[in-house]
């Protein structure tokens, strides 16, 4: 039973490492629109490939990490991001504008 609980646990944790694997990928969108009282911003994700790559998709609003300037980043910029979590926690961690 020991050897099972075991088992599942590092499952567990593999599972968790992999998916903050994938959320760190650097991605490439357009700032849709900002909030700098609040600290948001809005990106629409560059679709890749060239099958469906127009502008369909829907801007993901994100919160922007400590530390991360909004001051010089304005709507229609193209950027590069790297973001966390899930659902409506999304958080930017790294932002560069193109």
């Amino acid at each position: 039973m020991k050897l099972a609980n075991l088992l599942i646990a590092t499952t567990a944790a593999l599972t968790l490492i992999g998916s903050s694997a994938l959320a760190q990928q650097t991605l490439t969108g357009t700032v849709m629109r900002i909030d700098r009282l609040n600290g948001t911003v809005s990106i629409q994700q560059t679709q890749s490939g060239t099958v469906g790559a127009g502008s369909g998709a829907a801007a993901e609003q994100f919160k922007v990490q400590s530390g991360i300037s909004l001051d010089a980043l304005h709507a229609g910029d193209k950027v590069n991001y790297s973001a966390t979590g899930t659902g409506d926690a999304k958080t930017i961690t790294k932002l560069d504008r193109k």
